[in-house]
């Protein structure tokens, strides 16, 4: 594609918005009597903090396919599907719907590692009862039938039953394309093609169907973010009327808790589907507010060397303020035994992070990452969280990338600058672009006991060099 990236976006983000419209079922509810002002922005704010993470989900799951793997044929800048992508990885993923009968997946039997990430529509995760794999470890090809809770019905003799915690779930495939610091690219794409997912009834006409689908990357390019954030600033009515939209799909939405169902029937009373003109200022503030907290939340979550990391991924609980800022900013991400995250937008000063400048983060020989998968350190676009477009289609720098050269004293400095300094090998360069960026340094295979796992592990500050 040869036009501008910045062009590409709007683009994107206009022919999505069009399409989030085009999607909206707007349901009328009956009119609560009238509330003062401020009860309907605090309303307002508490149902979109508590929700945020459905329009996300709603949105993907209206345009991916259901009980159908399917991963991009590459990672690249205009991947926007999801946020914080990473290109450590090969993705075969789908929303499963159990609803109508099990679905079928076959694992294929692989040398390479990888992950297994079962998730609600909030992104809670979890456990799967498909194993995650390392490199090395030998596992025969096994048929996983997966099921709605409560399912009695038949499924073949030779399948291992896996009852879900849901009937509408996301089950994502991370292929790592290094294990052990080996490029093992090929054999992780031939894993990925040959994980085979599809309905019983298909399953049955032909057990060798169902492969996942590797797509040209324009087809994951629906900015959701960015889309987010778009509507819910410059129209937070339609916002939340598609919000609401997504809070009421009970065949997607795990059983709402009693609190919750309280909270969205009062904000249906309230917002009528949008009916009520009166309520709109009020309601546009709550949705406004919720979403300029929910980002404050994240980007204060620093320690001493402004590094940003949550340990309760996907494991939120009763904290929805978490919850919504990790699906803004990390959409999809593991739990902390396995993988840790860890995200700046600063230097060691507090300074944001500008591609005008030139930066440097050495980690002492103490403190150079471990991890038993692999770590790996990303440069992403401000906002939406994208990676940078640069001249030679680099967007990481890992413990395995090939020629890393360590210092003499043992210590590991990674150069992140717009320009290549003088010198320094290109293995060990970052490329960003002229706008501000942040940067995410990955830990895939926690190891237990370490650090990392102990959340006593601080990275070292990135400083302007």
């Amino acid at each position: 594609m040869n036009r501008h990236p910045g062009s590409v976006r709007l683009m994107l983000v206009r022919a999505a918005l069009v399409l989030a419209a085009s999607l909206l079922t707007v349901t009328f509810w009956p009119a609560a009597p009238p509330a003062s002002a401020a009860s309907i922005e605090s309303l307002a704010q508490r149902y979109t903090t508590t929700f945020y993470p459905l329009w996300l989900t709603q949105t993907q799951f209206d345009v991916a396919p259901h009980n159908r793997l399917i991963g991009p044929d590459t990672i690249s800048p205009l991947y926007q599907g999801v946020v914080a992508i990473n290109d450590d990885t090969l993705y075969g993923s789908s929303p499963v719907d159990t609803s109508a009968g099990p679905v079928m997946v076959t694992v294929p039997r692989t040398p390479v590692s990888y992950s297994v990430l079962l998730l609600d529509a909030y992104g809670n995760v979890y456990p799967s009862a498909i194993p995650s794999k390392q490199a090395g470890v030998a596992t025969p090809t096994t048929l996983y039938a997966l099921t709605a809770p409560g399912y009695r019905g038949p499924v073949p003799a030779r399948a291992t039953r896996v009852s879900l915690p849901h009937p509408f779930m996301i089950l994502i495939f991370r292929a790592d394309r290094f294990s052990k610091n080996v490029d093992q690219t090929a054999q992780a794409a031939v894993f990925r093609q040959s994980l085979l997912m599809q309905t019983y009834s298909a399953w049955q006409a032909n057990p060798a169907g169902g492969a996942t689908a590797v797509r040209s990357v324009a087809e994951f390019a629906l900015p959701v973010k960015t889309m987010a954030d778009t509507l819910v600033n410059t129209a937070p009515v339609v916002f939340l009327q598609q919000l609401q939209r997504a809070v009421g799909n009970s065949s997607r939405v795990p059983p709402l808790s009693r609190a919750d169902r309280a909270l969205s029937d009062a904000f249906n009373r309230v917002f009528a589907g949008g009916g009520d003109p009166a309520v709109w200022p009020a309601v546009s503030a709550g949705a406004r507010a919720a979403h300029g907290a929910l980002i404050a939340n994240y980007q204060n979550h620093r320690d001493r060397n402004n590094w940003i990391h949550f340990t309760n991924m996907g494991k939120w609980g009763t904290n929805v303020l978490d919850r919504a800022s990790l699906n803004e900013y990390i959409q999809f991400g593991n739990g902390i035994s396995t993988a840790a995250y860890y995200h700046t937008f600063r230097d060691g000063t507090g300074a944001p992070l500008d591609g005008a400048n030139t930066y440097v983060l050495t980690f002492p020989k103490s403190q150079i990452p471990k991890a038993s998968r692999f770590w790996s350190l990303t440069a992403y676009t401000p906002n939406a969280i994208e990676m940078i477009p640069n001249p030679i289609n680099k967007y990481l720098v890992a413990g395995y990338t090939p020629g890393l050269r360590y210092n003499p004293n043992g210590s590991l400095s990674i150069y992140i600058s717009r320009v290549k300094p003088p010198g320094v090998p290109e293995a060990n360069w970052l490329p960003v672009g002229f706008r501000p960026f942040n940067v995410m340094l990955r830990f895939y295979g926690v190891i237990p006991g370490s650090s990392v796992a102990n959340n006593t592990y601080v990275p070292p500050p990135v400083w302007r060099r």
